[in-house]
């Protein structure tokens, strides 16, 4: 008689993530399934600033993050006795912002007496693709853009990373927040441009692609940013017109034909086969058009969350959190915040 294996007990996890201006709470199950995603987002408060302010940012989170815990665990329809473990990020980010995760979630995991479990936030970008693609599975190179962070990271296993590029200076998003204030469309840059690209000529304009010496696959964007802000100032001097959505579009290839390229050539060299993007600038339209194209191209799988898990949320915080548990890389009631916290890093 054949014998039945006994089902393994699913794993919940109740994540919280608060590294820069998102509050965010989900419950996640066996590290794929999401059972709730709250967010509560603070882009009409900081737009006003032209950017993210860190003591408000802070003190937002202390208001918000009670409540989308609430609500994380009621949209999933379970109380914090059915939760097995809390997972939070601890870095990188805004210091006073991950402090209130943390300590939240040091003292939900104290009062229960569950594991807690510290997620570094880039690793929670890359595990957002487990999210939609059930398939997708170790090894994999990632491009994580967002906007502290552009990085090309061998995705070697569950939990195991190397890094093989990353920005020498302004990461990819922060170079569209700083150009989108120069061109006149404000705060959050990346979406603005994005959109307004639609409208423009990508071949107006010729800005430069930045190469580094001696590392192939790291990048550089305040040169381009420069560029573009030398443009804008010399045609002001010189009375010329400026089409701002000419000046969006050329500036949105010049980052996308760096950041294909990179990736692509990485993919080639190191023989992988599947490309899996990430952070809040994966979900730019431009992107992800040249990169599917260059992918198809050369053979490669391209895989990318929803805009929804692009952007800061904490189902992906669930997602790194589950494979921790599972690790059992636990943390200890000295969990800090650790704001410039590096990829591997515990």
């Amino acid at each position: 008689m054949k014998k039945i294996e006994k089902k393994e007990k699913d794993i919940l996890v109740l994540a919280i993530e608060s590294s820069c201006d998102e509050t965010a709470a989900s419950v996640v199950r066996n590290g794929r399934e999401i059972m709730s995603n709250a967010i509560s987002s603070q882009i009409a408060i900081h737009t006003k600033y032209g950017g993210v302010v860190p003591e408000i940012a802070s003190r937002k989170h202390i208001e918000n993050v009670n409540g989308v815990i609430e609500k994380a665990l009621k949209d999933a329809k379970i109380t914090l006795e059915d939760i097995d473990v809390i997972g939070v990020t601890y870095g990188p980010g805004l210091s006073g912002s991950l402090l209130v995760g943390v300590s939240e979630a040091k003292a939900i995991a104290f009062a229960t007496g569950k594991p807690l479990v510290g997620v570094h936030h880039i690793e929670g970008h890359i595990m957002a693709n487990f999210i939609e693609h059930p398939d997708l599975k170790p090894p994999f190179l990632s491009l994580v853009v967002s906007g502290g962070h552009t990085h090309l990271v061998k995705v070697v296993d569950y939990g195991k990373y190397e890094i093989i590029g990353k920005t020498r200076d302004d990461a990819a998003g922060e170079a569209f927040d700083k150009v989108a204030r120069a061109i006149g469309l404000g705060y959050p840059g990346g979406p603005k441009i994005d959109k307004i690209s639609k409208s423009g000529d990508a071949k107006a304009i010729e800005f430069p692609r930045a190469h580094v010496s001696g590392a192939p696959y790291d990048f550089s964007f305040s040169g381009l940013k420069s560029a573009v802000l030398n443009y804008i100032n010399s045609a002001k001097m010189k009375e010329e017109e400026i089409v701002v959505a000419d000046v969006a579009a050329s500036f949105q290839k010049a980052v996308t034909d760096v950041l294909v390229d990179k990736a692509i050539n990485a993919c080639n060299e190191f023989g992988f086969k599947t490309l899996a993007i990430a952070g809040g600038v994966a979900s730019n339209s431009g992107l992800k058009k040249a990169m599917r194209k260059a992918c198809k191209s050369n053979n490669v799988e391209f895989v990318f969350p929803s805009p929804i898990y692009c952007t800061d949320n904490a189902a992906m915080i669930g997602v790194a959190a589950y494979h921790e548990y599972l690790n059992e890389n636990f943390a200890g009631w000295n969990l800090n915040a650790v704001p410039a916290l590096k990829l591997g890093e515990r």
